[in-house]
């Protein structure tokens, strides 16, 4: 499949209610590779935050948001990455291809304030949740006469403005409900100008089709609409691949030295 054929592909699960450019496709693993990533998770890379948990492949970053180049984890490549490639979702980043995965564990009630991703990533995300649907809060930067940069816990339905982006209108913020085993994209002016952020909460509520950005691309909806557009939240994994800008062989060249002698 050429580059441009790679792009149709995934025009299909462009969310058309957000500024350009996110996707979101549905059951992009199998329950049985949700389970089998789920108990490849070493339990003692975690690192224990104040609302979640986290670990970082291959390593974190160094203080100059340098990477120390090594191979990611067999599980954390097969069979995400090479369905990366079929999409072509890194194509355009300077290596290609996801040279680091950051695991994120979000138990009920717990969540993350509205960030940006910076300047050390090329301008592509990939995240693939798996355990439990969470929805993601999605919102503009502030601007200087703002008074706060979070979203309220309750969701992003209330006191939602239409913004301009050239002749189209988006309505933010707004939220990105994320199914187990699906997968979301952000890249280009997605990355760049918006920021995104989890609720501290323990329901999703009021998960309508005009509350819900991707609600069209959802593969399951039942389950929301049987439970009065709640979604009771559980323990949600997150696996966010990203293309480090600078990398360091430094890693490669000691591992490669040692394995000369």
């Amino acid at each position: 499949m050429d580059s441009s054929d790679k792009r149709e592909a995934l025009q299909a699960f462009r969310i058309a209610s957000l500024p350009p450019e996110f996707y979101y496709i549905p059951n992009f693993i199998t329950p049985e590779e949700e389970a089998s990533i789920l108990d490849k998770i070493p339990a003692a890379r975690w690192t224990h935050l104040s609302h979640r948990r986290l670990q970082a492949h291959p390593s974190t970053l160094t203080k100059t948001n340098t990477l120390l180049g090594a191979p990611l984890p067999s599980y954390l490549l097969a069979p995400i990455v090479e369905r990366f490639k079929k999409l072509g979702i890194f194509d355009g980043t300077p290596h290609r291809g996801p040279n680091h995965v950051l695991i994120n564990e979000y138990k009920r009630g717990e969540g993350i304030m509205p960030h940006e991703d910076g300047g050390a990533y090329a301008p592509v995300v990939a995240t693939v949740s798996i355990g439990a649907s969470i929805c993601l809060d999605v919102s503009r930067k502030p601007t200087p006469s703002d008074d706060t940069t979070s979203l309220g816990a309750s969701g992003a339905e209330e006191g939602a403005e239409e913004e301009e982006k050239g002749e189209e209108e988006y309505v933010l913020p707004t939220r990105i409900f994320q199914e187990p085993r699906s997968l979301l994209i952000t890249t280009g002016p997605a990355y760049r100008d918006l920021l995104h952020g989890i609720a501290l909460i323990e329901v999703d509520e009021n998960l309508t089709p005009e509350t819900v950005a991707n609600w069209s691309l959802l593969g399951d909806r039942s389950l929301v609409e049987e439970n009065g557009g709640r979604n009771e939240r559980g323990t949600r994994v997150s696996l966010t691949y990203r293309d480090v800008l600078k990398v360091s062989s430094a890693a490669s060249k000691v591992l490669g030295g040692l394995g000369k002698r």
